[in-house]
């Protein structure tokens, strides 16, 4: 008989030979920021999760910098939005003038920053629309924009989340010709049509008009094609590459981080957030325990960065975690 239990007799000995470990430097925590004076807006599918304008921003930005984690995954809420969403590149549009703020103001804060078109544009979908058809090659032109102009605010990561075809290369050439080549490009790779995104959706005011994103997001039912797209993301110069959402798609990241060599982010949802909230206001699940073992499970499966909405919390509990 082996007596596994030799290794768990007490937290010394558990501590000592435990596996996966989560370090405060792993996480980043999403924020919303809308354009307008004095918001706090709570988000009513996601507790202790609000909107703020940039006069009210303090409040979340000292937590973050008092947390101690790597930093925030910014998005912003324009009052103004058009067909061609022009606030999403418009270089004194909210998410720009929000980052500049951060960065003379919270220096040591990484500001990771999402690049996409749903927040900007009437119709709430990522791309240009013609009909009811989101046209992918017309879109590119106006990612790069984005990227070239949240980078240049001081944005220190441009991480696309649109998911159209070919939008990698099309940022990273845009960058490198405006002379901004030590900007390294987070993907969101393995984005899937999920239906764990519906309060963010809340949260970013960015619910499609029309239809859904499943032309555009990837088919759930799909792990081959996600390795794929992975691949296809590399190839055309993504420093970092994510999968999302984290919880339902361990599959993906375990297969991920066994093929590619590049740090690998997931993105533990707003719905997968949402869900732990529900539970725990409810008394059925004890919150800190779930999701210190959410996190684990997401590292263990092999992602190097988390980001979570849970982030503050998980930094307080950290000492915590492995007991």
């Amino acid at each position: 008989m082996r007596r596994f239990r030799r290794l768990r007799a007490g937290e010394r000995i558990r501590s000592l030979v435990r596996e996966t470990r989560i370090d405060k430097g792993d996480l980043i925590y999403p924020i919303f920021i809308a354009e307008g004076e004095n918001i706090k807006k709570p988000v009513d599918s996601m507790p202790n999760v609000y909107q703020y304008s940039l006069d009210r921003a303090d409040e979340i930005l000292k937590e973050i910098e008092n947390s101690g984690i790597a930093g925030l995954l910014i998005f912003g809420i324009p009052k103004h939005k058009d067909e061609l969403a022009t606030s999403a590149y418009d270089d004194n549009g909210v998410t720009q003038n929000a980052i500049r703020y951060i960065k003379k103001n919270y220096p040591s804060l990484l500001i990771i920053a999402d690049v996409c078109l749903c927040e900007y544009t009437s119709h709430g979908h990522c791309g240009v629309v013609c009909g009811h058809e989101i046209l992918n090659d017309e879109t590119l032109p106006l990612l790069s924009k984005m990227a070239v102009s949240l980078a240049k605010a001081g944005a220190d990561i441009i991480a696309p989340s649109d998911m159209m075809d070919g939008r990698v290369s099309a940022i990273r050439n845009a960058l490198d010709e405006n002379g901004l080549i030590n900007t390294p490009i987070m993907s969101y790779s393995a984005k899937f049509a999920s239906g764990y995104y519906s309060p963010f959706r809340d949260a970013a005011e960015s619910a499609p008009e029309f239809g859904d994103r499943k032309s555009y997001q990837m088919d759930y039912a799909n792990g081959k094609e996600a390795l794929r797209e992975i691949a296809d993301d590399i190839d055309e110069g993504a420093d970092m590459v994510m999968v999302k959402p984290a919880l339902a798609y361990l599959d993906i990241v375990k297969a991920a981080s066994e093929r590619f060599d590049l740090p690998l982010v997931a993105y533990n949802v707003s719905g997968e957030y949402a869900m732990v909230k529900a539970a725990a206001e409810k008394g059925w699940i004890d919150e800190k325990k779930i999701v210190c073992e959410n996190m684990i499970a997401i590292k263990r499966a092999g992602a190097d960065i988390i980001i979570t909405y849970h982030a503050l919390d998980v930094a307080k509990w950290i000492d915590e975690f492995y007991k």
